[in-house]
């Protein structure tokens, strides 16, 4: 039998078929698994986007069970995990350090900012603003100061700073500043968030429906949140870009998430032949994007779809 170059020696040639002893059986498995933490041996290399919040992190900012360890034995078989999330780059930079990871990309800012490793990998990475999407916020944030008077607002400027209205505990104020209303529009900004605590979901689905933010991306969070991008940008159309620098085949690719702010990136993932996951706690349309499911972040779901690569 001839030998395929490239094809690890221990294993039968496509189409070929070995009767071996159980004992034989046993040391065959114990190869293919080395051979998938081998980055030597060719297999299909998966680049893994994973959302943070109610994705890899509880509410306590801790890490879904079993996380750490499924990441690491992702990376040791070879592919490649990264993050996509709602976050600033400030809120983002630490979840790399627990998790371990210095990938060469990471989406912020529900996709209006991408940042780029700079130098070498390791705990200790640095990154730099590589491509950043921004608008002119003065419209959307005077419809919305009209019909939300009482709602704190926050925008995140071109080069990564924040300016809000008035403190809130869920918001990481690093490099953010307080001022009037009347400042958040003096310049282009990347996101617009806005929290009106005495509102629904109900209530901000049915607002925006009225008002009519046709010229900007915006996605509904689990609370009366709204975060605002420019038109056209979500976690899918900065994944793209992404994916296309790395060379990466778009079938090759896996997202897992939680949120409507995942929608997005779960459509980009299934129209190019990829996998989209969502946690179980999402809501329905949420998981009617995705096409697949999981367990809950509180049990452990994405060490479950990772374990089952």
């Amino acid at each position: 039998m001839t030998h395929t170059p490239g094809h690890p020696a221990h294993l039968p040639e496509t189409g070929q078929v070995e009767t071996v002893a159980p004992a034989d059986a046993a040391e065959l498995v114990e190869e293919i698994a080395a051979d998938a933490a081998d980055p030597t041996i060719a297999t299909e290399r998966l680049l893994i986007v994973l959302d943070i919040d109610g994705t890899i992190l509880l509410e306590d900012e801790s890490l879904s069970p079993g996380v750490l360890d499924a990441v690491r034995d992702a990376h040791s078989a070879g592919h490649e995990v990264m993050l996509a999330t709602g976050r600033s780059w400030s809120g983002t930079s630490h979840i790399h350090r627990a998790l371990d990871i210095a990938p060469e990309y990471v989406v912020c800012s529900n996709g209006a900012v991408i940042m780029k490793r700079i130098g070498a990998t390791g705990p200790d990475a640095q990154y730099e603003r590589f491509h950043t999407e921004t608008f002119d916020p003065t419209t959307v944030l005077t419809l919305l100061k009209q019909h939300l008077p009482e709602a704190r607002y926050m925008v995140e400027l071109a080069g990564g700073a924040r300016l809000y209205t008035e403190f809130l505990d869920d918001w990481n104020l690093q490099d953010a500043r307080e001022v009037q209303f009347e400042e958040l529009t003096n310049q282009a900004v990347s996101r617009v968030v806005v929290v009106s605590p005495g509102q629904t979901e109900h209530d901000f689905t049915k607002l925006v429906a009225e008002i009519g933010l046709n010229q900007v991306s915006y996605a509904i969070g689990w609370t009366a949140w709204l975060d605002i991008a420019p038109m056209g940008v979500d976690k899918g159309s900065a994944l793209e870009l992404v994916r296309g620098w790395r060379g990466i085949d778009p079938a090759h690719v896996l997202v897992i998430g939680d949120g409507r702010n995942d929608v997005g990136m779960f459509r980009w993932a299934r129209e190019n032949g990829g996998r989209a996951v969502a946690m179980a706690q999402g809501p329905q349309e949420v998981h009617d994007a995705a096409g697949e499911s999981t367990s809950s972040v509180q049990d452990g779901g994405v060490a479950e779809v990772l374990r089952g690569l």
